[in-house]
């Protein structure tokens, strides 16, 4: 049996700031959830090692046939991510509540 091929996960700066800016604003409310929180957005980015195929075409995107990005959802946010080579890179980790498509076009479609 062939090894599984494993892909290396990195953020893009803006992502980062994205999840910074989500985890501080629950912490002002518990700390504790934050935590929480952090750790399961975490979690899910890291199976993207061995799974990146996992997440679905991001809808909005593909309703202009834009099908290079993908996502997981970890509710109520969205974790916006493309696979390329042995890569794995997260741009965005958005509020699913906000309108998404305005801002991933801003963001990915320039």
């Amino acid at each position: 049996m062939a090894p599984s091929r494993s892909y290396a996960v990195e953020f893009a700066v803006v992502a980062q700031r994205d999840l910074q800016v989500i985890i501080e604003l629950i912490a002002t409310e518990d700390p504790v959830v934050a935590g929480q929180v952090l750790d399961r957005i975490e979690s899910r980015c890291a199976d993207l090692k061995k799974m990146p195929q996992r997440g679905r075409v991001v809808p909005e995107l593909a309703a202009f046939e834009i099908y290079t990005y993908r996502e997981l959802v970890v509710a109520p946010w969205r974790v916006v991510y493309r696979i390329s080579g042995n890569g794995v890179y997260v741009l965005a980790v958005l509020d699913g509540r906000r309108n998404v498509e305005d801002i991933l076009l801003a963001r990915l479609v320039r």
